[in-house]
């Protein structure tokens, strides 16, 4: 239990050994269960899974920490076929659901996310500022430093694409998939229905949108080390607009058709109608005349004017949508993990100890020999 509230947390993992079992040992002790999802690996990822759970299952038997209506705190779950990230998520998030949980999180299964950083993500939740919390390696000069530059480029033309679609105007990194979710959010979103790729974190934010839901930005170091990403981005952007497209779609019918009306709605359809038409006529002056007619500029001159009124849609949005996204404040947040955040020490058993909790909820890294390390 995190401040009276029972906590999940969910690992998506494929093809992550070496990693995955450092995760689930080092998932700080207040957390009641722990679902760890192998998504159809076809490397040694879930016999590392299964040995780290029962390792950490074993030492519950006797914990304190344990939770009295669960049998056992890791729960492993395997995937015979690969269905994403997205995917793992979800089946995460239903047995979270189907179990009461009343903050589920989300940790990479490749040790890039911070277990000492979790408090920061359920804080908002518990205390009612937010329905979801997700972490932002933008925010701050420090957090940007240890994302490579080709990330850092790509994120921020998705970040830009994932306002429009979504109309959180105030958030940040979306790719980050650092998450957490109240048990309400959960069970008022369309879940079952969310992406099952790589651009899950995407689209979430949309749904949560549609219904109003709170969202608060959690700032964060970059953690990159050893592990391989699989993300292939000849296909990743593409998709994940095409993706984006639809949802932008989706959610203005959802909340301006089948809602009430509002300004921003009108914006957007005179300005992606007039933009199109624009360039299509374009095109065909250009292939008919050479690009000589006359009729190229006005068509371009059309696309153009579609283009301001589509961006006036975008400011009524920002101003409709501002006051349900915050973020926590850096310097605290960022001090936090810096001072809490310590890596685990391996010896000789080659076994990660769990972190060990305080008074807070916040965690202390222990080594080997149980002594908490210093920087």
């Amino acid at each position: 239990m995190y401040r009276n509230h029972s906590v999940g947390v969910v690992i998506p993992a494929y093809n992550e050994e070496g990693f995955v079992g450092d995760v689930i040992e080092t998932v700080p002790a207040y957390v009641d269960r722990v679902y760890v999802i192998d998504d159809g690996s076809t490397d040694g990822t879930w016999d590392e899974i299964q040995t780290a759970s029962d390792r950490v299952n074993g030492d519950e038997q006797t914990g304190a920490s344990r939770h009295p209506d669960f049998d056992r705190r890791v729960v492993p779950i395997k995937h015979e076929r690969n269905r994403g990230v997205g995917g793992a998520i979800k089946t995460g998030y239903q047995h979270a659901q189907n179990d009461r949980i009343n903050v589920t999180a989300v940790m990479g299964g490749d040790g890039q996310m911070r277990p000492s950083s979790l408090s920061s993500f359920l804080d908002p939740i518990v205390e009612g500022r937010a329905d979801y919390t997700k972490g932002n390696r933008l925010i701050e000069t420090e957090t940007r430093a240890g994302m490579p530059q080709f990330r850092k480029v790509g994120n921020y033309i998705l970040s830009g694409l994932t306002k429009i679609a979504s109309g959180y105007w105030g958030i940040g990194d979306p790719q980050n998939g650092y998450t957490a979710i109240s048990l309400e959010a959960l069970d008022t979103i369309e879940f079952d229905e969310m992406y099952e790729f790589y651009g899950y974190c995407n689209d979430i934010l949309v749904k949560l949108n549609v219904h109003g839901l709170q969202v608060e930005d959690v700032p964060r170091k970059c953690n990159y080390a050893d592990e391989e990403s699989h993300i292939d981005y000849k296909t990743y952007i593409p998709r994940v607009s095409g993706m984006l497209l639809r949802n932008f779609v989706w959610r203005l019918r959802e909340q301006y058709l089948r809602g009430s009306f509002h300004p921003a709605a009108l914006c957007y359809t005179i300005g992606m109608t007039t933009g199109v038409i624009g360039t299509l006529l374009a095109s065909v002056e250009a292939v008919t005349n050479g690009g000589r007619s006359r009729g190229v500029g006005n068509a371009i001159k059309t696309s153009v004017v579609g283009g301001i009124v589509f961006v006036l849609g975008t400011l009524f949005e920002r101003k409709r949508h501002e006051a349900l996204v915050t973020a926590s404040d850096p310097e605290s947040e960022l001090a936090q993990e810096t001072e809490a955040d310590h890596p685990v020490v391996r010896g000789a058993t080659d076994s990660a100890q769990p972190a060990e909790p305080t008074e807070n909820g916040a965690e202390m890294p222990v080594t080997q020999d149980g002594q908490s390390e210093s920087s």
